[in-house]
Formats: structure tokens, sequence, C-alpha cells
């Protein structure tokens, strides 16, 4: 029998056995992932950043 997450795309690792074996195995990925993008946008924000203030802009 298969388990199903209650909620659309809110699956925790209890309902979802074989991503928690997964997850032991080889890593959260996709945590990892969301991290790494996240890093990337505070970098690219710094990056990009013209020193323009709301009042610059308008």
């Amino acid at each position: 029998m298969l388990n199903t997450p209650r909620a659309a795309g809110h699956a925790e690792a209890v309902d979802v056995p074989i991503y928690a074996g997964l997850v032991e195995e080889r890593g959260d990925v996709l945590a990892e992932a969301r991290r790494t993008a996240e890093q990337t946008l505070r970098e690219a924000g710094k990056s990009l950043d013209f020193g323009l203030t709301a009042a610059d802009v308008a």
C-alpha cells in the first residue's frame, strides 16, 4: 500500500518512507538545493546593488 501525503506538496518524511530512506542514504538534496539557491540570490542581490534608493527610482 502506498502512503500518500496528507496535504498536496507538503509531505512529511513519516508519510513518505521511501523519501526518508533516500534522505538517510544520500542526504537531503532538496534542502541543499534550496540553501544553494537562497545563497545565490543573496550574492546576486549584493552584486547587482547599484546603490539606488526608493527616492532615486521615483
